[in-house]
Formats: structure tokens, sequence, C-alpha cells
């Protein structure tokens, strides 16, 4: 049996920029978070030939063709395990909620299967597997972060250069400072997912056909995404919500498809009631709003029960995707 688990994360500054649409012309730039949030993968060899896999549904399949699962049948034909296993997929939050579960299962599930026949691979390597797998071979229109992310862990500033690598950084903020950050940014889950695909595609459709406006928000997003990492590491902490303010101001112009009549009600009801600024996690649309608050935290979130959210209570997490049981 083996188990494997990888954290989600929470994009801090400069998410967008890890596109290929964009990075290959202008380099990109985020800062990312791990949290102890996951997604697990629990791998078993079964003794019938057949392939088993559990995840919402359930499938056994006798040839790896015949998967549903996109992202299972193409990993398992990707290491090469064509039967005789059993894989379950467990996660502590929604899919397509904004935190990256879809890479981030991708990545545990490789590390699982790697696992299973025993080779080691670096997390660099795991995390640009993923990457292959989803962007190269599934063709799903999304960026690098959450891969590298699930990958490290950790709070890191990570560089997307034109050629398609990547440089990762440890954003070098104390830990009292960290403490501090945790304890002021709050995550609420919005009860409705939403597929990225569709807001990514219009992003990357408009920055392929060089529009203007949208590369030069990326552009301006970019820059945020490296002022946060100068003004954290400095221990400025509540420059990070005036800034997460400014981010989502620029953000939610990129597409009519990032914000819509609630999402704004919520934010500004949230502004009223001491957030600095605040932003929708991931492409937008749905899924969890994050929020930097100082101050008066007990009258906010009863603001925020009001609008019948709840928070969702998180740490950040150090370690990227594990083994944590082999036998």
């Amino acid at each position: 049996m083996i188990v494997s688990r990888a954290p989600v994360r929470i994009s801090m500054g400069g998410g967008g920029t890890d596109l290929p649409s964009y990075y290959e012309k202008f380099g990109g730039f985020l800062l990312a978070a791990g949290i102890n949030k996951y997604v697990h993968i629990l791998l078993n060899k079964r003794f019938e030939d057949s392939i088993r896999l559990s995840y919402s549904k359930t499938e056994i399949v006798d040839d790896i063709r015949d998967i549903e699962h996109s992202i299972f049948r193409e990993c398992l034909k990707y290491t090469g395990i064509k039967k005789q296993v059993e894989i379950v997929s467990i996660a502590d939050v929604p899919s397509n909620c904004g935190l990256g579960t879809s890479s981030t299962f991708t990545v545990a599930l490789l590390s699982a299967l790697y696992s299973y026949k025993r080779e080691y691979h670096p997390l660099q390597e795991l995390a640009e597997k993923a990457c292959h797998i989803e962007i190269k071979v599934l063709r799903e229109p999304i960026g690098k972060q959450d891969q590298y992310a699930a990958s490290f862990g950790g709070f890191n500033a990570y560089s997307f250069h034109k050629d398609g690598s990547v440089t990762i950084e440890p954003v070098n903020i104390s830990e009292g400072a960290q403490m501090e950050l945790q304890n002021n940014i709050f995550l609420f889950y919005l009860n409705k997912k939403r597929s990225a695909g569709d807001i990514l595609k219009d992003q990357n459709k408009k920055t392929k056909q060089n529009d203007a406006e949208v590369i030069e928000r990326l552009h301006k997003i970019k820059d945020i995404g490296l002022y946060t990492r100068k003004i954290l590491e400095k221990n400025k902490i509540d420059e990070f919500g005036d800034l997460l303010h400014e981010h989502w101001m620029i953000k939610r112009g990129i597409s009519n498809k990032i914000s819509d009549d609630y999402i704004d009600e919520v934010y500004e009801v949230a502004r009223k009631n001491g957030a600095l600024g605040g932003k929708v996690i991931g492409a937008g649309g749905g899924g969890f709003l994050l929020f930097y608050i100082p101050h008066k935290k007990t009258s906010f979130i009863s603001a925020m029960k009001k609008m019948g959210l709840v928070p969702t209570w998180f740490s950040f997490e150090r370690e990227g995707v594990k083994i944590g049981f082999y036998s």
C-alpha cells in the first residue's frame, strides 16, 4: 500500500503570468504558498489484472485506454503501468475550487505511481512531468504554478522563463511575520464550482492576439507579485492587503467571467467590515475568496456569515508532495 499526498496552494501575487501565452513572450513571476489542505492518493496492487479507480465515481477497466478520467488515464500511460493496480483519490477541498486541486492531484498521483515502480524523481522533475501531462498531452489552458506549488509546498517565488524553465526561490519572510500573515488571511468558499478553462482560454486567446489591455494588466499583476515579495521580506505585512485590492481591481478586468454580482457584493461588504483587500483564488468565477483582515476579525466574520459564508481555517504547509506510508 502506498499513500501519497500533496498540498493545494493559495496564490499570493502574480497569478496568471505562469501561462505559456504570457511567459514565453515576457517571462512570468508569482508567489504561492502551500496550505494544509491536501489531495491524497492511495495505491495498492490489485489481485485481478484489471485496474480499479475510485474518485467521485468508480471505474474498473481491463485496458487503460478505456479509462474515462483523463488524468488517471494519461498518468498511467505515461508511467507505463497497465494493469493490476487499485487507486483511490481523496481531497480535503472540492474540485474546481481555485486552489489548484487538479494539478495537485496529478502531482500526488505521479508520486504514488513512481513509488510503486520504485523510481525516484526530484521535485522539479515531478512538477515538469505533471505540466507535460496537463498542458502538452491534455492541452489544458493552464499554467505551471499549481504543479510546482504542489511539488514543493512552502512559501516560494516562482520565475517562469521564456524557454519554459522555472526557477524556485523561498520567500525570506520571518517566522513571526509569516504567523501574522497567516492570522490575517481568511478563506471563504463561495459554494459554487467554476471551470477555470473558459476563463483561461479567454486570457490565452487575448494574450496570443497581443490584446494590449490584457497584456498591460498582466504586466501590472507581475509587478505586484514582485513588489509583494519585497514588502513581505521586509515584514511590511499590512501592505499585502492593499496590494491584494490593487491586484483584484486589475485582474477582474481581464475577463467578464472572473467576477459576478454576488462576488462583487461580498467583496464590498468585506471591505466595509475591515478587509484591506481580497481576491478570488485561481482563475475566478467561483471557488474560494481570500481576504486580508488585520483588525476587527470577529465583526468581519459575522458580516461574512450574514452573506452565507463561513471561514475555512488553514495554516501554511512547509512540505510539498510526500509519501506518507509505504508497505
